[in-house]
């Protein structure tokens, strides 16, 4: 059995719905407290033991890949200024030679168009995937748990969290069989399921590990919803041929997609953050306070 050694990154994603902020900056590397996105994914990534970073870029992205170089200028400064920590801590974020590899997405066909781009990148082998949209908050990172649970069986891994059954309309839901190791065995996968449908209240989260045969069905994916080439289509077909397993992620996910998960996101992180969190729990309880109506201020005291 292959261990998984890369991770695929689709980051092509236009960001409309953050305009005018990504009007020329790419959403991925909008900042949640003071790291981009998309680092927050990779660090993820790395702790579960990923060697080479694979990101599927589009026009007017090269920001991420500067932002994954070494800035000799900047080292150079902090350096000569003695900020030790700060040139310490890019320095452990700083990906070795060799482990990234940025590929074209030429046309918006959907994901399942994007991760086919990578396939000469990950070749005959196992890889994570990764939807940079989606962070996560834990002790022990999602992907760390799936490479754990594919350690154990082998096989595709798709990480899972529980949702209201009355919002599974929205999105990727699975079916849940029985349990294996340390997860679960997968019956079925509906894309945005009709309302009381739902196998499950289980929806995907955007944390994958798929085997290479995965290319072979995109390469003649018909386009589905949306008129783009959609991966749960193809992993619907790869289902066919191979198990597919749920693991139960127990953590917090943000979907920095959208304005409101991004906001959350930055709130939670700052709070969680040691250095910091006092004092933003005392203004964000500040600002709370003062856009209560007056006469609820008035009662409160």
């Amino acid at each position: 059995m292959k261990r998984v050694r890369k991770a695929v990154f689709p980051v092509a994603g236009l960001g409309t719905r953050f305009l005018p902020a990504t009007k020329a900056i790419p959403k991925e590397m909008l900042t949640v407290v003071d790291r981009p996105v998309i680092q927050y994914v990779v660090d993820e990534a790395r702790e579960a033991g990923i060697e080479h970073f694979i990101f599927v870029t589009g026009r007017n992205k090269a920001v991420i890949e500067d932002h994954f170089d070494v800035q000799f200028e900047l080292y150079d400064t902090l350096a000569q200024r003695g900020k030790d920590d700060e040139l310490a801590r890019l320095q452990r974020l700083q990906p070795s030679p060799g482990q990234t590899s940025f590929t074209r997405q030429q046309v918006p066909l959907g994901l399942g168009h994007a991760v086919w781009c990578a396939r000469e990148l990950v070749g005959d082998e196992p890889f994570a995937l990764l939807l940079p949209d989606m962070i996560m908050q834990s002790e022990k990172s999602c992907m760390k748990e799936m490479v754990e649970l594919y350690a154990e069986t082998g096989n595709n891994i798709v990480a899972v969290q529980e949702c209201d059954p009355a919002e599974a309309h929205k999105y990727g839901i699975v079916g849940r069989g029985e349990d294996t190791h340390h997860g679960f065995r997968i019956t079925g996968m509906v894309e945005k399921p009709k309302t009381g449908t739902a196998p499950s209240n289980l929806y995907i989260n955007g944390r994958y590990i798929l085997q290479p045969e995965i290319f072979g069905i995109l390469e003649g994916q018909e386009k589905g919803a949306g008129n783009e080439i959609q991966l749960t289509d193809a992993m619907l077909k790869l289902e066919k041929q191979q198990p597919f397993y749920g693991c139960h992620y127990r953590g917090r996910t943000f979907d920095c997609g959208s304005p409101e998960g991004f906001v959350e996101a930055n709130v939670a992180f700052a709070l969680w953050r040691s250095d910091i969190n006092g004092r933003m729990a005392g203004v964000i309880s500040k600002l709370l306070d003062e856009m209560k109506p007056s006469e609820q201020r008035g009662a409160a005291f």
